[in-house]
């Protein structure tokens, strides 16, 4: 069985991970009917995390019981609280997944997390700004090869900033092959824009996949 890991730490950005995770977890909109791609949460320990929201979040596991065997992809959400020395078991469980050929996503705080940890001194990724790494980064080596973009996908590694989520979710949606090209389109031309004749495009790509 393969999972989407969603790391979980306090102060996360619930809404960050929230376009992703819902289409993962129902398979709402898959090209293959019926299936989905199940969500578990990650924590540093298994004690309850409370989001920037104020929600609680009961992990499902521990760091150290991801596999590349069972990952279909790392979801790492932006949190004020990434510089925590507890989080360096999941920053090495990256580092180990990416070396493997994992898929790994990093959205806002997180991406500075993995600038300052040395994994994006060379390849091309994006973040909040060049400044921003610069600045909240003291070990950040990978300015040639920031790109400013709103998001950037290198291979297995997808990056974003504070106002990408829906971006990610489309990239990631994407990387893992699960909707047509024609749903992928027109679900992220609907909630991109909010105009309904994308919302008609949409319900015709489901008709055609029955």
């Amino acid at each position: 069985m393969k999972y989407a890991y969603v790391y979980v730490l306090d102060t996360m950005a619930d809404w960050e991970l929230g376009w992703v995770t819902a289409q993962l977890n129902s398979g709402q909109y898959f090209k293959i009917p019926g299936s989905r791609l199940p969500v578990r949460t990650v924590g540093a320990s298994k004690r309850p995390i409370t989001t920037m929201g104020g929600m609680t979040v009961l992990p499902d596991l521990t760091v150290d019981e991801i596999t590349h065997d069972t990952s279909a992809i790392l979801l790492l959400p932006g949190a004020n609280t990434w510089t925590n020395p507890e989080h360096l078991p999941m920053i090495e469980k990256t580092k180990e997944l990416l070396e493997q050929g994992g898929r790994v996503a990093a959205i806002c705080g997180a991406t500075a997390a993995l600038a300052d940890s040395g994994l994006l001194d060379h390849r091309p990724h994006t973040s909040n700004g060049l400044e921003y790494l610069n600045l909240f980064c003291p070990s950040y080596r990978g300015s040639a090869h920031y790109r400013d973009e709103k998001v950037v996908s290198d291979g297995n590694l997808i990056t974003t900033g504070a106002t990408g989520g829906l971006l990610l979710a489309r990239e990631v949606i994407a990387m893992l092959d699960l909707f047509t090209e024609e749903t992928l389109e027109a679900w992220y031309n609907y909630f991109n824009t909010g105009e309904e004749r994308h919302f008609y495009a949409l319900m015709e790509t489901m008709q055609a996949r029955t």
